[in-house]
């Protein structure tokens, strides 16, 4: 084993562990979760990286546990960026190490891969990957290898089965974040009767409520050009509790579909393709023949082709903003805010820009 996503660890745990692992990546829960599968693997010892001392940890990484029966005792060094910094020679040489009495893992934000930790580790031992998505270059898993995480292994920590257009419709509505993502189908379970699934209209039902409600109502406040609305309904579930980087995904997922119905039509409409309307609207995701199709011809009349038209690059830029530069809080909900007021604005002064549905392509 060398380099591994966590989910595909977690499906498929290995026979034997590395003697010396790195945790790294942005997701927290997904990290807990591989602590807790190399914890049933022996005895586990934790240490603070920004606290303790490398002659401390030295002793611990060079004493075997009396009662591991034939498992390795863990020696788990959590928040270690800083400490890898400070204690990089003396990691290299714990790692250059074969056959060590204790497994050393190391819980990292992120590993630069030109170090030379990084590539001991990569070829002698092992990398854990926790990355979802977080705005930068590298291999984070698919929304297909998301779905099938969420429809296999989360969904079996509470003892039920999930569809994948479930799960499809869950991710759109919280986002990526695995301890968000395993709370609400920690709830859904407590819905479902023996031996039923958790399908589209379980979550739609339980999931939105109110709050899914809510969103609708800012995303219509927006198409409107009503920032105040808008702004009023954002603080009603942000004082809900609602974190900025879970409510993002759920007020762009119709956005993001008015907006990749623009750029289909547009597309269509620079190469000289004979289409209508309901046609792109239709590849960006909208039911055709029903009224979701026709809703989505009304807002995009009402918004303008010019706010349709930078909905993609504007929704992408506060995804990775509010993932890098404003993941803080205050900064990620002024980002929220103004995001809200920026698009509730464009669409006012773009209400008589030419409509989409004006013209054929």
């Amino acid at each position: 084993m060398t380099l591994i996503h966590a989910f595909e660890l977690l499906d498929n745990p290995p026979d034997k562990f590395a003697d010396a692992m790195a945790v790294f990546g942005n997701d927290s829960t997904l990290r807990s979760w591989v602590f807790q599968l190399l914890s049933n693997d022996g005895d586990v010892t934790q240490f603070d990286g920004e606290q303790v001392e490398w002659s401390d940890l030295h002793d611990e990484l060079a004493t075997a546990s009396l009662f591991d029966f034939g498992g390795k005792r863990t020696i788990l060094l959590r928040n270690a960026d800083k400490f890898v910094s400070r204690c990089r020679p003396q990691i290299e040489k714990q790692l250059a190490k074969s056959n060590t009495p204790s497994r050393f893992v190391m819980e990292l934000d992120s590993l630069a891969t030109n170090t030379r930790v990084y590539k001991t580790l990569l070829k002698q031992h092992a990398l854990v990957d926790c990355r979802i998505e977080d705005g930068k270059k590298g291999p984070t898993p698919s929304f297909a290898k998301r779905r099938s995480f969420l429809t296999g292994y989360v969904a079996k920590l509470h003892s039920v089965k999930m569809t994948r257009d479930a799960a499809d419709v869950l991710m759109e509505m919280v986002g990526d974040d695995c301890g968000i993502l395993e709370t609400e189908i920690a709830k859904l379970a407590l819905y479902c009767e023996p031996k039923q699934s958790i399908d589209q209209a379980l979550v739609e039902d339980i999931v939105a409520g109110w709050q899914g409600k809510t969103v609708w109502q800012i995303t219509d406040a927006i198409v409107d050009g009503d920032a105040a609305e808008a702004l009023r309904h954002l603080d009603k579930l942000l004082g809900g509790g609602q974190p900025p980087i879970a409510l993002l995904p759920q007020i762009a997922w119709s956005l993001r579909r008015l907006g990749m119905a623009t750029s289909v039509y547009e597309h269509f409409k620079r190469s000289g393709r004979s289409s209508q309307l309901e046609d792109a609207l239709s590849y960006a995701g909208f039911n055709r023949g029903a009224s979701d199709v026709q809703k989505g011809k009304k807002q995009l009349n009402r918004m303008g082709r010019d706010t349709a038209r930078q909905l993609l690059p504007w929704l992408l830029d506060a995804d990775l903003r509010l993932k890098g530069t404003h993941s803080k809080d205050g900064r990620d909900r002024f980002l929220l805010e103004n995001l809200v007021v920026r698009l509730a604005k464009e669409a006012t002064s773009n209400k008589t820009s030419t409509n989409l549905s004006t013209t054929t392509a």
